[in-house]
């Protein structure tokens, strides 16, 4: 890798050419375009990514040529709808290299992924008594639920600490493992502060006390290769909206002997083989957990961004990433008024801090005047802002289609946020 210095770098790998942005650019509509005058700097990737024109002609052209039901129709648009359907659940089980197609099931999102695992999986598991094991990092979508689960079961729910700097305390989470738990559950990125996980280890340390394993991977998988065999994990759930494909789409990998003895999470058609008044037979893994009619032209979308990552290559997206974390921490610590919150050694492309003297959500409304778009608040982590004794941060999440150029322009409307509250 060459560190460029000047506005951006030229990003060359060993295996492959030079990581042109400034095409991958041109694939996003959204960013060709000015906020309050000024040239759009969209740094809020961790709330929802933009949209390549290919994905937005996969859905066009689906609702165009294709609009049919799925499953239920031997007329040529539901087969044609059909085969699309399932082929984005392929493209889905390559990506995170589940053994079969069936290990996916298409959900809203991870949360409703998380959900479903803690009602349809934890809940008739679950007794007094018996623990769940999440972190401190964790979004509120992998702490509500088991709070819920644990309302209804009388199971405990117990917490790992982490660091000053945003990792997590491994030797603390060990010793909190027990006979006792029966889930572990934990972000592989943590979306407040971009601190990366050692899933691997952690799974190993929850299998040694036969607890079940769930991961929430939203934040992972628009920044790193997953490979849910070789982490090892029972669950893995992540959402469309984060890698560059539509909203109210996700998927849920799950062991096929864990979804097969799992009964359904919601009640509907197509999640049923026969139903008469006396009972009710369920369909197959996946589709009894696909209850009703799925966002087909959402995962069609899903298929399209997959298809879209795997053409540029998750090693070169991976490295003009971590290029560009590398270069925005060393920008912003110059600056002295800003304080980084989350410094933890292994990091995806997340910028969370603070400005003295400035409330994040004024600093961001400044921010955009200057046409820059980062998130404010407590980012659905709220016990994250509590560890680090703040109510909000300023966070830049970093994308494929970032610069160096757009750093600066942050940098620059940092200042401004500065000499305006000063």
């Amino acid at each position: 890798m060459i560190i460029a210095t000047g506005k951006q770098a030229d990003m060359e790998t060993a295996d492959g050419p030079a990581f042109d942005v400034e095409r991958v650019r041109r694939d996003f509509p959204i960013l060709q375009q000015s906020i309050n005058g000024k040239p759009l700097v969209y740094l809020d990737n961790a709330a929802t990514s933009q949209k390549p024109q290919c994905v937005i002609d996969a859905i066009s052209d689906y609702y165009t040529s294709t609009n049919a039901n799925i499953h239920r129709g031997v007329h040529t648009l539901s087969v044609r709808a059909t085969e699309a359907y399932e082929g984005a659940r392929r493209k889905l089980r390559s990506f995170v290299n589940a053994a079969r197609p069936e290990e996916i099931v298409f959900v809203r999102g991870a949360t409703e992924g998380i959900n479903l695992i803690a009602q349809a999986f934890a809940r008739p598991l679950l007794k007094s008594g018996d623990e769940i094991l999440i972190t401190t990092m964790e979004h509120h979508s992998n702490i509500v639920p088991w709070q819920i689960v644990c309302k209804q079961t009388g199971a405990v729910l117990r917490v790992a600490p982490i660091s000053d700097a945003g990792e997590l305390i491994l030797d603390r989470f060990q010793k909190l493992l027990s006979p006792r738990t029966k889930i572990v559950s934990f972000a592989h990125v943590s979306n407040a502060l971009g601190t990366i996980n050692p899933v691997r280890e952690m799974v190993a340390m929850a299998r040694g006390c036969g607890a079940t394993v769930v991961i929430d991977g939203a934040q992972a998988v628009p920044h790193i290769r997953v490979d849910v065999r070789e982490i090892g994990c029972d669950f893995y759930a992540f959402s469309s909206h984060k890698i560059f494909g539509p909203t109210g789409v996700g998927a849920l990998f799950g062991r096929f002997d864990l979804l097969n003895r799992m009964d359904p999470y919601q009640g509907g058609g197509e999640m049923i083989k026969s139903v008469t008044f006396e009972q009710t037979i369920y369909n197959d893994v996946p589709h009894k957990f696909e209850a009703g009619t799925p966002d087909i032209a959402g995962a069609i979308g899903l298929g399209a961004a997959i298809d879209y990552l795997q053409d540029l290559g998750l090693e070169r997206i991976a490295a003009h990433e971590h290029d560009l974390l590398q270069y925005g921490t060393a920008v912003l610590s110059a600056i002295p008024e800003l304080t980084l919150i989350g410094t933890a050694r292994a990091k995806a492309a997340v910028l969370s801090f603070i400005v003295d003297g400035t409330h994040p959500h004024d600093a961001g409304t400044i921010l955009d005047h200057e046409g820059i778009a980062v998130r404010t608040g407590h980012h659905c982590a709220q016990p994250v802002m509590d560890r680090f004794g703040v109510p909000a941060t300023i966070r830049a999440s970093l994308a494929l289609y970032n610069t160096r150029a757009e750093i600066d322009a942050l940098a620059d409307g940092i200042r401004r946020v500065i000499e305006v509250m000063g």
